[in-house]
């Protein structure tokens, strides 16, 4: 037995986080956690890795591989993480080969210089986990994470995990933000990992992928085990409402068409984006959006849609071309655009996490953000960012903690809300459902399609989600390389 976890108790600040979590997990097996943001999975996660919060109090037994991993140093735990977030536990300032060979090659003394390249044993090591995530071009050990895509950051990520050889692999939203080859890649390489010989405890609000490759599967409501057993069971047959209502949220009818004789609200013409002096990462992108319209905006990673979504909210200087917003010319550059055309156009990104100041309550940005696009007085702003971040599902008590006090899908609603709360006409979604699980995804993806039916708002939605694309999309602008084809 590879994991046991007996009585898993976590508080933190007086409120029970986990309550009496226990199970086991033989090598060469997938165990699926799924619940609800802030149902405890990341809780359960981070006690595998021996990695309990500052302020986080836990009790109970965790073992892994005959390790008690609560009570061992950081280098005693024989696991390995794939978080959520990638850029969070990547070296921003090194390049990617240097850190995967100090990796590789943990007995060196000292770390290794990028000016020193590994040896050959290690070279093919690095080489093999590359190759198995996908990322077998030599070109990308030379690059920095910051010029991989978020798809790429989450498989070097995985190949990190892979060299490190540990027996439990604690696998935290692998998917988020993957389109549908990578996604099927990842599956493979979970079950790959599990065939040889580790134990995957797979953290996932993507059931799709529970599906593909769990073999057992436990659902948490509340910090409580509420249902178990064999996944192919649970998900065919489930006992408890909680779990029948998560997996009926897994369809939904698509959102009312938007008008075809519409205004046109936002269109772009010639939009071109270098990385560096030669690559370009958009190539003459044109494109237009309707008032109260939903335009997909799909493609592989790497494709450039993130980079398209950036140059829109003026997040991203274009090299070339033009925006019209509403018919009126829309700086490209966002330090040019006045207080009323950045307040229009609102921009929700993809790591919500890293979008928030972590000493600041959510209630205070979203509060902060009414106050600084609409110019509104503090009450009023404030009790407009109670408003929306009650629409978008989050509770007051949530509202008044700080970012890393929240989970990934609680941060993408509250990303959302500080959006709303400028009230604008565009909104650009970068992958906003990815984290969410999916009575929340149909949640927010209700309450998009109330904005664009009845208020009229414009949507440009980057996902890899076809559901969500069926569920909101009018049209779709597909980005393959740089180049972009208007899909109706």
């Amino acid at each position: 037995m590879s994991v046991n976890v007996t009585g898993l108790r976590a508080e933190a600040a007086g409120k029970t986080l986990v309550d009496d979590v226990g199970f086991t997990l033989d090598a060469g097996r997938i165990l699926a956690i799924v619940g609800a943001s802030g149902s405890g999975k990341t809780t359960i996660g981070s006690a595998l890795l021996g990695a309990v919060q500052r302020g986080v109090t836990a009790t109970g037994t965790v073992e892994v591989a005959g390790v008690d991993v609560l009570h061992c140093a950081p280098s005693e735990v024989p696991a390995s993480h794939l978080p959520q977030h990638p850029a969070a536990v990547l070296n921003p300032v090194r390049r990617i080969g240097g850190v995967l060979a100090d990796i590789a090659d943990v007995r060196r003394e000292t770390a290794r210089t990028e000016a020193r390249p590994p040896g050959p044993a290690t070279a093919a090591r690095i080489a093999d986990a590359m190759r198995r995530v996908g990322l077998d071009d030599p070109a990308y050990l030379r690059r920095f994470p910051h010029q991989l895509s978020g798809g790429q950051q989450q498989r070097l990520v995985l190949a990190q995990a892979f060299l490190c050889e540990a027996k439990l692999l604690v696998a935290d939203e692998p998917t988020t933000g993957q389109d549908l080859d990578n996604r099927d890649r990842i599956a493979a390489e979970l079950r790959l990992a599990a065939a040889n010989g580790l134990a995957v405890v797979l953290l996932s609000h993507d059931l799709d992928l529970v599906e593909a490759v769990a073999d057992d599967m436990l659902v948490l409501d509340a910090g409580r085990v509420v249902e178990r057993g064999p996944a192919a069971r649970v998900l065919t047959e489930p006992e408890h409402d909680y779990t029948r209502r998560l997996l009926a949220a897994r369809t939904a009818e698509p959102a009312p068409a938007g008008g075809a004789e519409a205004p046109i609200r936002i269109a772009g013409r010639g939009l071109t984006v270098l990385a560096g002096r030669r690559t370009r990462v958009l190539d003459g992108v044109d494109f237009q959006a309707r008032q109260g319209e939903c335009l997909a905006i799909l493609g592989a990673s790497g494709s450039g849609k993130t980079t398209l979504a950036r140059t829109i909210a003026g997040l991203q200087q274009a090299t070339a071309g033009e925006l019209l917003l509403d018919g009126e010319p829309l700086p490209v550059r966002g330090r040019r655009r006045t207080r009323a055309e950045r307040a229009r156009v609102q921009y929700v990104f993809q790591d919500a996490r890293a979008s928030f100041d972590e000493h600041r309550t959510i209630l205070a940005t979203v509060t902060r953000s009414a106050v600084r696009l609409r110019g509104l007085p503090p009450g009023q702003a404030r009790a407009e960012a109670e408003r929306v971040l009650h629409e978008v599902g989050l509770t007051a008590e949530t509202a008044n903690r700080r970012r890393d006090e929240l989970s990934g899908g609680q941060l993408q609603r509250a990303a959302l809300a500080r959006a709303l709360a400028a009230e604008p006409e565009v909104l650009v979604c970068d992958e906003i459902t990815s984290g969410l699980d999916a009575l929340t995804r149909k949640g927010v993806l209700d309450l998009l399609a109330a904005l664009k039916g009845r208020g009229g708002m414009t949507i440009l939605l980057i996902t890899h989600e076809p559901f969500v694309a069926e569920r909101l999309a009018d049209r779709v602008l597909r980005i393959e390389d740089g180049h972009a084809v208007m899909e109706n």
